[in-house]
């Protein structure tokens, strides 16, 4: 065959897969939708998703809006063809929808234009809104007097409301927690009993999830002093009435609280973790920037010394401090295998976490107090007989204290102190930010430290009045109170985990005070103007 009629060669086709977020809480993204996000080349997102799939997919990937030139949405048909094209072009593409796109229709519309153009096609459904929102507001759908769920849609002119007036029958409404108290009527006209209790859901399954518990006879009065608005679910039937016993996501102790963590995002992960079990969420706010020491020769050579032998033991008081022993590794092509004969203590469990991510096992880890102070106690004594070194390569800060030196040498040991890294303040948040920090847009600020007090204050200003302020410890409290800051909670030990964990049960105790006192707004930044409460 001559080259003029050889046939080009095509690429060959890509694959596409249709997957749904899901209600509102990116934790129910299933673990199939996951994998295809993490596998994929471009995915095109709806705009509220976009963040998300940016945050699952590949260094690689491409990720799209699904938005026009002038950032109005795409209309379904022009979506299916950027989907097709990218698959033509040989991509592995995932169209991410936002939602339940079988109940909204978006995902069966692009789904035939996918099957037209004969482009293949995989789905990962996803939680539905169905069933994932009244599961978050503590609402069975079957059970007792029910015997059928029925699905109607608000925006359907042509609902016949007598239909659905059997007791037996519990009706899910999309889309109509703006109508619920004229639907309330037309089911009570319709001949339903008026105290059939009715509950309208908005923000389902995130932290801004809010329930209207109710029935279709006192439901006018309940929405009014409620003062919510904006699209939401509405289930009505027997089973709403269980919903005070099974409540468990907004019953948790910090829910719906904006709580601002002054570290990293790479710092704060486990203290945000926490507190979005708590039902809150986390913030963060770089306080400082961590940089390389402004002379490296001092660091070039301990690592040269850690290899040949020169220390008996490798101190880390820090994250930052493994960090920067790992990026000196990385510049020398050494690994873990070069800690081989060494000892290695860590301050705390982060710091040993840190390590153990590295591949380097911590030889010691204070068993009370996570401090400097916790480490000296149970740091041994240099034993010129057992040691054949009495050397301790200390990596740290440029600002830390000589304590930990004092307290080594104390014990016998020559400590080789060196600036493994700097820490200088960070630049101020977004004006937004600062602007929430003053007025008392956050529920509760975290101080981890006494650096991240003075930081915070320095780059955004103190929180307001009515922010709760939670420290880690007596230092740290002592310098927030000195830059004019009430505390209200103390960690019980100096950790992230108790830190958080006595926010919450503060949390709760204001959330049972304000039940008490009749009041169903307790969170602190609803509160502005109020008095401050005292820690508990």
């Amino acid at each position: 065959m001559s080259a003029s009629t050889t046939r080009p060669r095509t690429k060959p086709m890509g694959s596409v897969s249709l997957v749904a977020v899901g209600p509102g809480d990116p934790d129910l993204l299933t673990v199939r939708a996951t994998t295809l996000l993490r596998e994929a080349d471009v995915v095109i997102a709806d705009v509220d998703v976009v963040d998300l799939a940016r945050a699952l997919v590949s260094p690689h990937a491409k990720v799209n809006a699904a938005l026009d030139d002038y950032g109005l949405p795409l209309d379904h048909a022009v979506r299916a063809k950027l989907v097709a094209d990218a698959a033509k072009a040989g991509h592995a593409v995932v169209r991410l929808y936002s939602g339940d796109p079988l109940l909204d229709g978006a995902l069966p519309t692009e789904a035939a234009v996918l099957v037209k153009a004969k482009i293949a096609f995989d789905i990962a459904p996803g939680v539905s809104t169905l069933t994932g929102i009244p599961a978050y507001a503590g609402i069975g759908l079957l059970g007792g007097k029910a015997r059928e769920v029925r699905v109607v849609d608000a925006d359907d002119p042509g609902v016949d409301w007598a239909s659905h007036a059997d007791a037996r029958v519990t009706l899910v409404v999309l889309g109509g927690a703006d109508r619920a108290v004229d639907i309330a009527r037309a089911l009570t006209a319709a001949g339903r009993a008026p105290g059939t209790p009715i509950a309208i859901t908005r923000g389902g399954t995130t932290v801004e999830q809010r329930t209207i518990a109710s029935t279709l006879a006192e439901l006018p009065l309940a929405v009014k002093n409620a003062k919510q608005a904006g699209p939401g679910l509405v289930v009505i039937g027997e089973t709403v009435a269980f919903r005070e016993k099974l409540s468990w996501f907004e019953s948790k102790p910090l829910f719906g609280w904006r709580v601002l963590v002054p570290r990293t995002k790479e710092q704060a992960g486990a203290l945000s973790d926490q507190l979005t079990r708590f039902g809150a969420v986390g913030v963060e706010v770089p306080t400082i920037s961590v940089e390389p020491p402004r002379t490296p020769q001092q660091m070039d050579r301990a690592i040269t010394g850690l290899v040949s032998g020169r220390f008996q033991w490798v101190a880390f008081t820090s994250v930052n401090a493994v960090r920067a022993v790992r990026e000196k590794f990385d510049e020398y092509g050494l690994d873990a295998r070069a800690f081989a004969g060494l000892k290695v203590a860590a301050v705390g469990e982060q710091t040993a976490a840190a390590l153990t991510a590295f591949g380097v096992r911590p030889d010691l880890v204070p068993s009370g107090e996570q401090s400097t102070a916790g480490l000296l106690e149970d740091f041994p004594e240099f034993d010129p007989i057992f040691d054949p070194i009495n050397r301790v390569f200390l990596p740290r800060a440029d600002i830390a204290t000589e304590t930990l030196v004092a307290g080594l040498i104390e014990l016998g040991w020559e400590v080789e102190d060196v600036t493994a890294y700097r820490t200088v303040r960070a630049a101020p948040p977004a004006a937004e930010t600062r602007e929430a920090i003053k007025t008392g847009g956050f529920d509760a600020v975290l101080f981890t430290s006494s650096s991240t007090v003075r930081n915070l204050v320095g780059i955004a200003g103190k929180p307001h009045a009515t922010t709760v302020v939670a420290c880690i410890g007596p230092a740290t409290a002592k310098t927030a109170e000195e830059h004019g800051l009430r505390v209200d909670v103390l960690a019980e030990t100096p950790s992230v985990a108790a830190l958080a964990e006595a926010l919450a049960a503060h949390g709760d105790a204001l959330r049972l005070a304000a039940a008490e006192a009749g009041e169903s707004v307790w969170r602190p930044s609803k509160r502005r103007g109020g008095s401050r409460r005292k820690a508990t």
